[in-house]
């Protein structure tokens, strides 16, 4: 995918967000095979939904919301908060940061807010998109189970999929 291409799609970018997260959507998108036309449009329709078109790699919320969330592994006193939405898919979760910090060998849970700088927020997407089996359900063209798998609902499902068309279109 060139520049042109990811500015094209997301259109909201600013320039220097492209410029910026080209080479490393190109890097780690290869790095975990979110490769081909219908990977590759799930995954940019996801990450720019998740994040304001490049423009957010933490969640806006506070993230009081996901305190003592045992299904998130939220078990310590200002987990939720600490653990909130971070990365281009916003991973949640102690559990998800503890995978994460596992996986990628960077300590995530003692320094949380390395999640949100370009290069782990685009390494920490694409690992968990490959983790969840990810690859898989976009390639059967299904983006509202690709959806539910990401977001556990449908929420801002007709961004989602504005962004999946155009992807799709673009690519």
């Amino acid at each position: 995918m060139t520049n042109e291409q990811l500015r094209q799609i997301a259109t909201y970018a600013t320039l220097v967000n492209i410029n910026t997260y080209a080479p490393l959507l190109n890097r780690y998108m290869h790095n975990y095979n979110i490769c081909g036309k219908q990977r590759e449009a799930a995954f940019l329709a996801t990450v720019i939904h998740e994040s304001g078109s490049f423009m957010y790699t933490k969640e806006i919320a506070s993230g009081k919301a996901y305190e003592w969330r045992k299904d998130l592994g939220n078990v310590q006193a200002g987990d939720g908060v600490r653990f909130k939405g971070r990365g281009l898919i916003q991973l949640t979760g102690r559990a998800n940061y503890t995978l994460a910090s596992n996986a990628l060998g960077v300590d995530f849970v003692n320094r949380p807010e390395l999640m949100e700088q370009p290069d782990f927020a685009t390494m920490v997407s694409c690992w968990w998109w490959n983790m969840k089996g990810l690859n898989d359900v976009a390639d059967t063209g299904d983006f509202r189970k690709v959806t539910r798998i990401v977001n556990g609902g449908y929420i801002g499902f007709s961004d989602r999929e504005f962004w999946y068309k155009k992807s799709l279109e673009v690519l």
